[in-house]
């Protein structure tokens, strides 16, 4: 069987195209970035699928399952509207992680801390803070984390993240911090 030109050249362009096809299936690996923090000009940083940025060089040297990989990777900290305890939607996929990275390493325990803003008194915001560490401990344990892996403290208006007055600054102290206390590598 003899092709003619024409021919030959359909069968090398249909090959052709089938190879770039399965070139685009496969995708390389990421490769660190820059210790600059960015990248070479008109590069784009590589987006893990299900993440909301590029990997930076902080999460790629997180030793996973330590306590840098849950802060950097997870997300350790929720925030809370003004006098409430739900747990808001925005906060919800950050639990989720960490419900799952819990599941990962179930050596690891944690201490749920609930944080108010300065508004109220004292004793208020100590009740407010216990009922924000309590939403985030119900909401893991229904996320499958075992109850004794997970104590709760609330801080009240005693450890404010920011010290400013503006409304910030105040939504930045409401807040329920998840720290490992125990089994991180």
């Amino acid at each position: 069987m003899s092709l003619t030109v024409q021919q030959a050249l359909k069968l090398a362009a249909a090959g052709a195209v089938a190879l770039s096809i399965a070139a685009c299936a496969s995708q390389p690996k990421p490769t660190p970035l820059a210790s600059t923090g960015g990248t070479g000009q008109g590069e784009t940083p590589y987006t893990p699928p299900g993440t909301a940025g590029p990997v930076t060089e902080q999460q790629s040297a997180a030793i996973p399952g330590s306590a840098q990989d849950f802060v950097v990777n997870v997300g350790d900290r929720i925030y809370f509207d003004f006098d409430a305890f739900d747990i808001r939607a925005d906060a919800q996929p950050i639990l989720a992680k960490q419900a799952a990275w819990l599941s990962r390493y179930p050596a690891v325990q944690v201490r749920i801390e609930g944080n108010c803003d300065e508004r109220g008194t004292r004793e208020y915001n100590f009740a407010l803070g216990a009922r924000r560490a309590n939403s985030v401990r119900e909401f893991l344990i229904s996320h499958g984390v075992d109850a004794a892996r997970i104590t709760t403290v609330s801080y009240g208006k005693e450890r404010p993240l920011d010290p400013g007055d503006d409304e910030d600054a105040l939504a930045k102290n409401r807040n329920a911090h998840t720290d490992i206390t125990q089994g991180a590598r």
